[in-house]
């Protein structure tokens, strides 16, 4: 992909997120060159100036978990999901995703998850991985977790690895602080932060895997993150605890197939902050691209659905109307702390100089009307 053009990006205001006194950001190299009022350039530059007088800039979106190859395979292989495009990401203000492997990591391979993150990068988007799948042990690029840690860049850690659910490997206590130690590890030797995705089922154990890691080993807490916490009362209340006592953060999906008695994530993030826990250690992600099935009372498949970024973007502008928090913290729960709990926050999450130019252009809905990753505009309303 040629470089990115010098834009100068003309807005109606900036949140960086926190709101600061600048109507002009400066894209450069695929970062942030300048933020300020009236700023100029020399005039051999080849500068494209875009005015967007009526939009709002905001960090552009990060979702630490899509299924980018497509999820599903629950019901056989007519049942598994397709690919999600770059187009639908963009359109979703995503500037950022880290791709995931779900159930099915057997016709779905690391390699297959490794292609599809590398094209996401070709049309522009930041593309990370999870290596491995619901399985303990699980399968990997190198035959190595910490060979897949050290050598290959996109990869941030391991996940989304299943507990408490039907469809996981059932793994023990001694099972989950190898796995980790394991990632702990091989993310040292490459200089990241090696993160352990939980994808959380509907199991009466809900986090007592992840308690008793954190309990009696030496893992810190922001190694482990689990998801999907916001699925029936009692695993958001176990959850909201376990934030408190660990300190860890806590990731909330926005389901896209909701119904009327689930709680969608922008409820889950009010219950959260009402128990206590800091908007610091909470995010919200999409689960966009994976499989919505339906399973019968004996636990036999009755049906699936394919999720998109629809309730993400509705469960998140929910939030930003009701003035729940100020409009920063909303940001950063699907921006700032997303980068922080990836390692990523030295690069994005904010609008400042030196920061990698990912921007979203919002109108007065909270509605994206372009998104900018690395300084090129990859969606435009």
């Amino acid at each position: 992909m040629p470089d990115a053009p010098i834009t100068l990006l003309r807005v109606g205001s900036v949140h960086t997120p926190e709101p600061v006194a600048a109507t002009e950001i400066l894209l450069a190299g695929g970062r942030i060159a300048a933020l300020g009022q009236g700023l100029t350039v020399p005039p051999d530059w080849p500068v494209v100036v875009v005015d967007e007088p009526d939009l709002t800039a905001v960090p552009a979106f990060i979702d630490q978990h899509v299924h980018v190859t497509g999820g599903g395979g629950e019901g056989g292989p007519a049942t598994r999901c397709p690919p999600v495009p770059a187009e639908a990401i963009a359109r979703a203000g995503i500037a950022t995703v880290v791709g995931v492997l779900g159930t099915d990591g057997i016709s779905r391979t690391p390699a297959d998850l490794l292609a599809a993150v590398r094209g996401l990068r070709a049309h522009g988007l930041g593309a990370y991985m999870y290596t491995g799948s619901y399985r303990v042990p699980p399968p990997t690029l190198t035959g190595d977790l910490q060979t897949d840690l050290a050598w290959i860049p996109e990869v941030l850690g391991v996940g989304e690895i299943a507990i408490a659910d039907h469809r996981s490997s059932q793994a023990t206590d001694a099972d989950i602080a190898r796995l980790v130690s394991e990632v702990r590890v091989g993310a040292m030797l490459a200089g990241k932060l090696g993160i352990c995705h939980f994808h959380v089922g509907d199991g009466g154990s809900g986090l007592n895997r992840l308690r008793t890691l954190l309990a009696t080993t030496e893992i810190p807490a922001r190694q482990v993150i689990p998801t999907h916490v916001n699925r029936r009362p009692a695993l958001l209340a176990d959850a909201a605890d376990y934030a408190m006592r660990f300190g860890g953060c806590v990731d909330v999906t926005a389901f896209d197939d909701a119904g009327p008695d689930d709680i969608t994530a922008d409820a889950a993030v009010r219950e959260l902050l009402n128990a206590g826990v800091p908007a610091a250690q909470i995010t919200i992600s999409s689960d966009c691209g994976g499989s919505l099935p339906v399973f019968d009372t004996a636990g036999g498949y009755a049906g699936m659905r394919v999720a998109g970024h629809g309730a993400f973007l509705a469960d998140w502008q929910r939030l930003a109307r009701a003035d729940v928090m100020p409009f920063a913290r909303a940001l950063d729960l699907i921006s700032g702390n997303v980068a922080r709990v990836l390692g990523l926050d030295a690069q994005k999450g904010r609008l400042a100089v030196g920061m990698d130019a990912d921007i979203a252009l919002l109108d007065t809905e909270f509605v994206p009307r372009a998104t900018y990753a690395g300084g090129r505009r990859i969606f435009s309303a």
